[in-house]
C-alpha cells in the first residue's frame, strides 16, 4: 500500500505518540515501585557546625508576617555554605558537573573504628567503573550529625586513602556522613588530593540506608563564586 506525504506524516505521529505513551507508562510504573530516601539533614538550630561547640544556632528570622498585618510571610536566613548537607567545590559550585552529581551510586560500609586509609580502600574492593560512592561510617552509628557540639574524632579519609582512591579507582564523587570527608588533621591535604576531579558531598543522613546500589539525585544551590553549597540529596532504590 502506498502512502501520500500527509498519510505518512500522520502515521509517524501516531507511532511516536504510542511509543511516547508506552515510555511514560513505564516511567510511571518504575516511580510507583521506587523507594525514595532523603539523605539530607534538616536545618535546625541544633545542627552541628564545623569546629563549633554551639552548633548552627538561630539562623532564620521573620521579616514580614501576615499575623501582624503584612500581606505575606518572608524569612531572612544566614547560613555558612559548608553547614548541613552540602557539596564542596575545588573552584566554584557553578563548575560542578550535574552528570556526576546525579546517577548510579554504590553505598559501602566502612569497617568500624577505622578511618578511610589506603588499606581500607583496598579492603572495600570497589569495582572499576563505579563513579559514585557513599561511605557509611561509624559517624552514623555514633549519631554525630544529631549532636550539636562538633566532634573532632569523626571518621573520614586520611591522605593516603584519598591518594589510593584517585590513583586506583574511577570514582568522581564521594559522600560521607559528617561535616567533612577528611579527618581533621589531614583535611587540607585530602581536599588537595581530590582536587577538581572528585566531588565531595558532606553531612549525609545515612541512618536508614543499607549498603548496596542506588540512584543518586544531588542538586546544590546555584551560588556564584561559592566553594560550597547546601544540597538536597535523595537516593532512589
Amino acid at each position: 500500500m502506498r502512502m501520500n506525504s500527509c498519510s505518512a506524516l500522520w502515521f509517524m505521529i501516531l507511532v511516536f505518540s504510542v511509543a511516547n505513551d508506552t515510555v511514560l507508562l513505564a516511567e510511571q510504573d518504575v516511580l510507583a515501585n521506587a523507594n525514595f530516601v532523603d539523605i539530607s539533614h534538616e536545618y535546625v538550630p541544633g545542627l552541628p557546625k564545623y569546629d563549633s561547640p554551639t552548633g548552627l544556632g538561630t539562623f532564620m528570622k521573620s521579616s514580614t508576617d501576615i499575623r501582624t498585618g503584612s500581606l505575606f510571610n518572608t524569612r531572612n536566613f544566614n547560613l555558612s555554605t559548608d553547614c548541613g548537607t552540602h557539596v564542596k567545590a575545588f573552584t566554584d559550585v557553578e563548575s560542578l558537573d550535574l552528570t556526576i552529581l546525579n546517577g548510579p551510586v554504590l553505598v559501602v560500609e566502612v569497617p568500624k573504628d577505622k578511618n578511610i586509609t589506603a588499606e581500607v580502600m583496598q579492603c572495600l574492593n570497589i569495582p572499576r567503573g563505579v563513579k559514585r560512592v557513599i561511605f557509611k561510617t561509624l559517624n552514623t552509628e555514633r549519631d554525630l550529625m544529631h549532636k550539636t557540639e562538633f566532634d573532632s574524632s569523626y571518621t573520614g579519609f586520611q591522605k593516603d586513602g584519598a591518594e589510593w582512591l584517585v590513583n586506583n579507582t574511577d570514582i568522581k564523587l564521594i559522600g560521607l556522613d559528617y561535616l567533612s570527608v577528611a579527618v581533621k588533621p589531614d583535611r587540607g591535604d585530602v581536599y588537595q588530593v581530590l582536587g577538581k576531579d572528585v566531588i565531595p558531598v558532606e553531612g549525609l543522613k545515612l541512618d536508614k540506608v543499607n549498603p548496596g546500589e542506588y540512584f543518586l539525585h544531588c542538586l546544590p544551590l546555584r551560588m556564584s563564586e561559592a566553594k560550597g553549597a547546601p544540597t538536597r540529596c535523595i537516593l532512589v532504590h
